[in-house]
């Protein structure tokens, strides 16, 4: 980046000067001559600590200081974003405040919702989960306090001196004293986009940064700027993304030991009497040497430094043996990390994440697991729940009192999990750990990666039983932090699109006017053909619906004047929809009349919204929690995928099936119209995201009784339109999915009149009455197992009758039985292990179309196996087993009694 970028006229006026940290070589500006050093870790310490900067604040305290002085300053205070970032579809969480306008506002596609805006923004980052309760610093979840201004060629709010002019008072307006700030030069990279950035230091600690995001990554005819080898270009807004840690504020306010002692002071300390640990609150030493270890452990990078090295050398700096720092910190440090977890969680539940094996599910399993593991291992008394609870009050989450009975149930539903993946790790850790110890390796990390992932286990359980079975693991400190890593952003791959030509050829086409939002009932209408190329048609204006959003295409027919065409299939390109006809095509210019099949598109509407109806009903059943998943709408059935944390029952379905047709008899009316997508978020929230992210300014909202998407579907104009609703079944597809098949209207009736059939068909096969087919069917099986068990004793008798018709000979001492006998397979097997349970060996075949091989051996001489090889390579078979019992078949009846020789003659020789 460009030094000039950071020569601001503010810099000047206030008589601030440009340095270089004679440490890290940064560039950073100060208004004390006299600094030498950048003021960030590692290359100075921390000097609040017990020497507070700034006034002290509570977190509340600080976060309205800082909203309302931006407030007073001409900004709009916006309320916070969820934590689950339902508005993308490439990152799972909410990780910065400017997340929150990514990627539709940032792109200049939509205005912002304010232009200023203020924010304080929870956002979870699990990058630096390791480092959680060790450095004194990390947290998973802080708020990012912000203020954006959004910049364009047409409007200019304000730039590069202005926000910092904003920092300075603000810092001032809590007490800070702007000698001590230093204002530290660092080019920013990040989700495509990049500008200069300015980090903030006070006493040691990084309290904000301030980014002046002007360049992308996309290319244009704009001069780039090269940033780490790859060009970025000039974009058309230039956007003020700032970011103040409110928990490092409050912190550097409280000049406390740690982040954690000024967040959650009574957390840690009921945690630290929960964990027997209390009476180092009473030593004179402790507090002294916990400030001291956070003093220098902040300078130290966990991801990039191994731990016992750190300590060693945190303990050398404080002057106390590292056995002794590692028996006071290890603990606390668990503490600190639970303290941290908990509210990381109450976010994450409250803003109903259900955990599961993928997505943002899978990082709050994450992120649970390992609180429950470091509870356990400082014995605590506390239950998960509880302390998740106890966040939720002191954050003042909205709604949460009406979330606690499910989210109870998810930990409870989680701890059982977690329970049972410990007790079926043990068993596969010590068979890998076998593995690697023949081979003289420790279990290399990708092992643990792969056990964490496919099977829960963690690794500090492989490196406990490793060590047991004699081998080692190869354990980084920062594993966790890799995990969450892999797991934090979306994966979809890019597919290569198979319409580039096709997008060529329609590029300079106006676009096709959609006829299906605004005549949704019609099935006939008027066009006129204005391209056909290969198998496609398009059209001026279209009823004929384009695949998308889990709905099938509309199919029909185009008659014109002299042809008729099918259409067996259409597909919206941009903003164009093409029509893939089977038949002659007709002529560009040609007026046509297009029939849309009134049945198949019908049945679709029915299913669309049905889905919508389903979705409303399984939320007021199952909870708020409940989230699509994914649908898929089809012809005789359709599917809804929902986000649950444990099988539905059928208790359940039936009360979903049966509020989703209290819905459908109240006749709602079906609302749908197009709202600023900006707009429409602040009225209705991100629950709008359901079956994904619409792309555009503009977005159309479907609103189903209580059920309000973005879809772009076709719809019933009233839930009674859809008919009956009627649950087919329900399928676990993967942990924290369950998936719902449906039927509604004419296909509804068509599977209950199937379903009617079935039962009637059973009913006519028993000879008795619809009423009392269960009873009897139950009769039926009851008397059938009874029979079942009477035939298996009949058939062992009969064993063991054909056994005593059976002599046998004796051969050099032993029982030996050679027979062509007609009995079953199993029967085979029964009689030769009959002989083989007597000492003796046992070669019987039999059999109709296959001649069944069964040699049984009591004897060590005689191997089974061997026998039954040469008895069925001689019928023209194969076969083979264990010594003591192997089959085969064969297929040529003739050499029976040439086998059944070969055989005795083998088996004499081995006696």
């Amino acid at each position: 980046m460009l030094e000039e970028e950071y020569h601001l006229n503010y810099f000047k006026s206030q008589g601030l000067i440009r340095k270089i940290c004679t440490k890290c070589g940064a560039a950073f500006w100060t208004r004390d001559p006299d600094r030498e050093l950048c003021g960030d870790a590692p290359c100075v310490p921390y000097s609040f600590i017990g020497n507070p900067v700034f006034k002290p604040h509570s977190l509340d305290e600080m976060r309205e200081a800082y909203l309302s002085f931006f407030e007073s300053n001409g900004h709009t205070r916006i309320n916070r974003y969820p934590v689950a970032a339902r508005w993308r579809d490439d990152i799972y969480l909410t990780i910065a405040s400017i997340a929150d306008f990514q990627p539709f506002v940032t792109s200049g596609v939509v205005p912002p919702p304010a232009n200023p805006l203020t924010i304080s923004q929870p956002c979870i980052r699990l990058n630096d989960l390791d480092s959680v309760g060790r450095s004194g610093r990390h947290l998973t979840t802080f708020e990012m306090m912000a203020h954006h201004a959004f910049n364009s060629d047409d409007e200019e709010i304000y730039w590069k001196d202005r926000t910092v002019e904003l920092c300075d008072q603000f810092l001032e307006s809590i007490g800070g004293n702007l000698m001590d700030v230093t204002y530290k030069e660092h080019p920013w990279i990040g989700g495509g986009n990049a500008g200069p950035s300015v980090e903030i230091m006070i006493g040691g600690l990084e309290v904000a940064t301030l980014v002046f995001m002007s360049l992308g990554k996309t290319k244009n005819d704009k001069t780039p700027v090269e940033l780490d080898g790859v060009p970025y270009y000039p974009i058309d807004l230039r956007i003020v993304d700032t970011g103040y840690g409110l928990e490092r504020l409050v912190w550097a306010s409280k000049g406390s030991p740690t982040i954690y002692d000024a967040v959650f002071p009574e957390m840690v300390n009921d945690l630290m009497v929960s964990a027997g640990i209390e009476h180092l609150l009473d030593e004179p030493e402790f507090t002294k040497i916990l400030g001291m270890n956070a003093k220098y452990a902040g300078m130290m990078d966990i991801s990039g430094s191994n731990l016992v090295t750190m300590r060693k050398q945190v303990a050398k700096n404080i002057n106390v043996s590292y056995e002794k720092l590692q028996s006071i910190m290890e603990p606390v440090e668990r503490i600190y990390a639970i303290a941290d977890h908990t509210r990381c969680l109450a976010y994450m539940l409250g803003d109903c994440i259900v955990p599961s094996n993928a997505q943002e599910g899978y990082l709050a399993r994450l992120v649970i697991r390992r609180t429950l593991r470091m509870m356990n291992e400082i014995r605590m008394d506390n239950q998960l729940f509880d302390l998740i609870e106890a966040q939720m009050r002191f954050i003042g989450l909205d709604s949460f009192e009406q979330k606690l009975d499910v989210i109870r149930e998810i930990i409870a539903n989680e701890t059982e999990k977690y329970n049972q993946t410990m007790s079926r790790g043990a068993r596969i850790v010590q068979k890998l750990a076998e593995t690697y110890k023949k081979e003289n390796k420790n279990i290399p990390l990708k092992e643990l990666m792969t056990l964490y992932d496919s099977h829960g286990i963690p690794p500090e359980i492989v490196r406990d039983i490793a060590r047991d079975e004699g081998t080692g693991v190869e354990l980084p400190d920062n594993f966790y932090s890799l995990v969450a890593d892999l797991h934090s952003e979306s994966e979809d791959e890019v597919k290569e699109d198979p319409y580039t030509e096709i997008r060529q050829r329609i590029s300079a086409l106006p676009p096709t006017h959609r006829l299906y939002y605004e005549q949704t009932s019609d099935t006939e209408f008027e066009a006129m053909v204005i391209d056909q190329f290969n198998d496609y048609i398009v059209l001026d204006q279209t009823l004929f619906y384009p695949e998308g959003g889990g709905q099938p295409a509309d199919i029909g027919c185009l008659v014109s004047k002299d042809s008729m065409v099918k259409v067996i299939s259409t597909v919206k390109i941009g903003e164009v929809i093409l029509h893939k006809i089977k038949g002659d095509s007709i002529k560009r210019g040609t007026p046509i009349k297009g029939l849309v099949d009134e049945n198949f598109r019908w049945t679709m509407m029915r299913h669309h919204t049905g889905t919508h109806i389903l979705l409303h009903a399984a939320k007021e059943v199952l909870g708020a929690h409940i989230h699509q998943a994914g649908a898929q709408k089809g012809f005789d059935s359709s599917r809804l995928d929902l986000r649950h944390f444990r099988h539905i029952t059928p208790d359940e379905l039936k009360k979903i099936e049966i509020a989703a047709n209290r819905l459908v008899l109240s006749n709602v009316h079906v609302y749908t119209e197009w709202e600023d997508r900006t707009k429409a978020e602040q009225k209705y929230g991100f629950c709008l995201y359901q079956g994904g992210v619409p792309p555009g300014k503009e977005i159309r909202i479907v609103k189903v009784a209580g059920d309000i998407q973005a879809c772009a579907g076709t719809h019933c104009r009233s839930t009674g339109e859809v008919g009956p609703v009627k649950i087919i079944r329900v399928e676990h597809v993967q942990d924290g999915i369950e998936r719902v098949e449906f039927a509604a209207g004419l296909s509804a009736i068509s599977y209950m009149q199937k379903t009617d059939d079935i039962v009637d068909k059973s009913s006519e096969i028993l000879s008795v009455q619809r009423e009392v087919l269960p009873s009897s069917v139950e009769r039926f099986f009851s008397e059938w197992k009874e029979q079942k068990k009477t035939i298996e004793n009949l058939q062992k008798e009969l064993v063991e009758l054909k056994i005593q018709s059976l002599p046998g000979e004796e051969i050099n001492g032993v029982l030996v039985a050679v027979y062509e006998v007609n009995a079953s397979p199993k029967e085979l097997v029964s009689i030769a292990t009959g002989f083989a349970n007597k000492g003796g060996v046992g070669l019987i075949v039999g059999g109709d179309e296959k001649i069944h091989v069964v040699a049984a051996s009591g004897i060590e001489n005689v191997d089974a196996g061997e026998i039954v090889k040469t008895v069925c390579n001689i019928l023209g078979g194969k076969g083979g087993g264990k010594a003591g019992l192997a089959q085969g078949v064969g297929k040529d009846k003739t050499q029976i009694k040439n086998a059944l020789d070969a055989g005795k003659e083998l088996i004499t020789k081995f006696i």
